[in-house]
């Protein structure tokens, strides 16, 4: 249950969501996401791909909004050249190159989150919305896929576990206790200690 949340968002800001699970973390980014989704990618907390299909189908599907339904239909029987190099692109730049055929369903769990990025990434837009998108990857991958984010979407409101990660990453903070936004001040002048009581019971 969130109360009395009023956020401002700025285009070009990386805004990380901290908090305990329970905080609201994960309401307010569908929240944000019912507001933005005319111009903004969705990365779940669970990947949400389809086990039977191939990476590329999952990814492919970032953009099936963008095409009427005989363009698709043709694109997941027999994808063109084109489009075919261009999901490759995309899970080249987060890792999965050589998983474009494999199944969804025989990916690990930090290649699955890999090509659920992927699949925002794919969709373009101007803001990524990302709930614990970096979760099952280790903090070196995870900071890698950070930054393949920043590069491609020149907003991004990312709610992380790891707090070193987001003060690395982000350039604004938002900090959710029971709730209510505890802290929202710029990344540089926030440090660990400073969020250490938001963890507490």
């Amino acid at each position: 249950m969130l109360s009395g949340i009023n956020l401002v968002i700025h285009p070009g800001e990386r805004i990380i969501i901290l908090g305990r699970s329970g905080s609201g973390k994960s309401t307010l980014l569908n929240l944000l996401y019912n507001e933005l989704k005319d111009q903004a990618a969705l990365i779940p907390q669970a990947a949400s791909l389809v086990p039977q299909l191939s990476t590329f189908h999952n990814v492919y599907m970032g953009r099936l909004n963008r095409h009427g339904s005989l363009f698709n239909i043709r694109i997941l029987i027999r994808p063109d050249r084109r489009t075919r190099d261009d999901v490759s692109g995309v899970l080249e730049r987060v890792g999965l190159a050589d998983v474009l055929w494999q199944r969804a369903g025989s990916l690990s769990g930090g290649q699955a989150q890999r090509a659920s990025v992927a699949r925002a990434l794919y969709n373009g837009g101007t803001v990524v919305i990302g709930d614990e998108p970096v979760s099952a990857l280790d903090r070196g991958q995870g900071g890698a896929i950070l930054e393949t984010i920043a590069s491609t979407h020149q907003t991004s409101i990312l709610a992380l576990h790891d707090v070193s990660l987001a003060l690395a990453y982000g350039s604004r903070i938002i900090a959710l206790k029971d709730g209510a936004v505890a802290l929202d001040a710029p990344a540089d002048s926030v440090r660990e200690k400073d969020l250490a009581p938001l963890y507490r019971d």
